[in-house]
């Protein structure tokens, strides 16, 4: 009985010495580390390495291109190795914003291991960290009432096909009794339910802007407009893939066709109000092009439409895109609030001037918001802390 006791309690005292040692294993190396002067030193630990590199959006980028083209690639740095075979950089001072970067040890791209706080991004994944002050505290989580993100499953028969969303309620929903406003917030190419809320920050925003009263108390239905998927990568029937934007279906008319299996979903589901004062939907790029065709399909249903970088133009042999013009005049018989943002680097740039041009012509009233740097989340984290604001007034 002893020898049983003893048995067991060294199992449970080795035990708990593994456990211990990864609840204790914290580096005392810190990276990435946020100075004071808002300058980020990024250190690694690499003993054997010839060259260590980073590389990210915090750092100056490199323009390429020609023509009406301008394409953006991040900029790259050397770090110095020191003592105790640590590398280290030091950054300038930045402006606030949430960055993103990779390591790069011999020529290859990794992530920082000292850094737990990463995300998603189509097929690859970035180490992120926060220069806080000015928009970019909206990004972070502050002491305010915080709303609930679920991700939920409902049925499209449309596409016969089970998908997800993600669907964020305000604090307090649960208690409430209330109708409250809802805004369908769309991803870009290559993105999917999970985008908004990891890259985009978008319960960060809302809570924020809910909390200080910049905001009216709303829903936000993210949604996947990948047809081909019916969820983010790893949470899909089709199991651990590699993600990629070569996906079928996306913009041929079919998320559009589809889109009112989710409009009665949450109308059935959630306590929104349906009338159109009521009813957002915005989205960036690919999901800017969803939003602008979706509205004109459904021309009595969004009060408020935004084009974060959008996509303009449809491939007219498809048949949702077909006779457009005359479904945007009938949108705007009872115009929205229209909301375009764009970024004067965007590659998408000139054919958002023309699509202006074209709603000037017409004489049909819009918001412009126009921004510097490119296709990027910098300026549709930004676009989407402005546009909230003007919802449900």
């Amino acid at each position: 009985m002893k020898k049983t006791f003893l048995l067991a309690s060294l199992l449970l005292f080795s035990l708990g010495s593994f456990s211990q040692q990864a609840l204790w294993g914290i580096p005392t190396i810190l990276s990435p580390e946020v100075n004071p002067d808002n300058t980020v030193t990024i250190r690694v630990v690499a003993e054997n390495a010839q060259k260590v590199q980073v590389t990210g959006d915090f750092l100056p980028p490199q323009k390429n291109g020609s023509g009406k083209f301008v394409y953006y690639t991040e900029g790259v740095v050397d770090l110095i190795k020191g003592e105790n075979n640590i590398w280290e950089y030091t950054s300038q001072p930045l402006t606030p914003e949430l960055y993103k970067y990779n390591i790069i040890v011999d020529g290859v791209k990794t992530n920082d291991p000292l850094n737990v706080h990463k995300v998603r991004d189509v097929g690859s994944i970035f180490d992120i960290f926060i220069i806080g002050g000015g928009n970019a505290d909206l990004y972070q989580v502050q002491n305010v009432p915080h709303g609930n993100i679920s991700k939920v499953w409902y049925d499209s028969p449309t596409v016969n096909q089970t998908r997800r969303l993600t669907v964020y309620t305000l604090a307090g929903y649960n208690t409430s009794k209330t109708k409250y406003p809802v805004f369908y917030l769309l991803h870009g190419m290559g993105g999917d339910e999970e985008a908004w809320c990891t890259l985009g920050r978008a319960a960060q925003i809302l809570d924020n802007l809910i909390a200080k009263g910049l905001a009216e108390p709303m829903i936000v239905v993210m949604t996947n407009g990948n047809i081909a998927l019916n969820a983010a990568p790893g949470e899909d029937e089709k199991g651990l893939y590699a993600p990629t934007i070569a996906l079928p279906n996306t913009m041929d008319g079919t998320f559009e066709k589809a889109f009112p299996d989710i409009l009665k979903f949450i109308e059935s589901n959630y306590r929104v109000l349906k009338d159109k004062k009521h009813q957002a939907i915005a989205g960036l790029s690919m999901g800017g092009f969803h939003s602008k065709n979706i509205s004109a399909m459904y021309p009595n249903k969004f009060g408020y439409v935004g084009l974060f970088s959008a996509a303009i133009n449809p491939n007219g042999e498809f048949e949702p895109y077909k006779d457009l013009d005359s479904k945007i005049d009938t949108q705007f018989k009872n115009p929205p609030m229209y909301w375009i943002g764009i970024g004067t680097d965007d590659f998408l740039f000139q054919d958002n001037q023309k699509y202006m041009q074209y709603l000037k012509e017409k004489g049909y009233p819009f918001t412009y918001r126009e921004s510097g740097k490119g296709h990027i989340w910098e300026n549709w984290r930004i676009y989407l802390s402005e546009f909230v604001p003007l919802l449900f007034k």
